[in-house]
């Protein structure tokens, strides 16, 4: 009898933004994601003061999944990290961290999931093929906001 694993993944990509490293992190928090990330909306079961605070708990629904988040550790205006959980689906931690570039800022971003069953491991593998893709789509999106705000 073969027992299937379930599938962990470890990404990491680039993000460049063309806006000062304190401003371009504000893009990465809970409510700044709404910015530019179409269909980011989060809700706060218990709504805190300062949303980037450890400890600060928000769920989403991309996809018809829900994923509940928990702000893990933050460094205002230069990296937060996320605990992040799809039941049934996957769990693990997600990182931004934004560096002064040529261009404004560098946004590393990383991904560090497991999938919760093996029925999952197949999702995760989409996800890993299309990361670069993936965070391509975040500067677009990222791009077309700034250009919007200044306009």
């Amino acid at each position: 009898m073969s027992t299937v694993l379930c599938r962990r993944v470890r990404l990491i990509g680039t993000v460049e933004i063309a806006l000062p490293a304190e401003q371009a992190f504000l893009m990465f928090t809970p409510s700044g994601e709404r910015t530019w990330a179409h269909g980011w909306d989060p809700s706060f079961p218990s709504p805190s003061a300062d949303e980037t605070e450890p400890g600060t708990v928000f769920r989403t629904i991309h996809g018809g999944q829900e994923s509940i988040w928990t702000v893990a550790r933050c460094e205002l205006g230069h990296s937060i990290g996320y605990a992040v959980a799809t039941p049934e689906v996957s769990c693990g931690l997600v990182t931004v961290t934004c560096e002064p570039s040529p261009s404004g800022t560098k946004a590393t971003v990383s991904y560090d999931l497991t999938a919760l069953r093996s029925e999952a491991n197949a999702e995760l593998d989409r996800f890993a093929t299309n990361y670069p893709s993936f965070l391509t789509h975040w500067e677009c999106c990222i791009a077309e906001a700034i250009k919007g705000e200044r306009e």
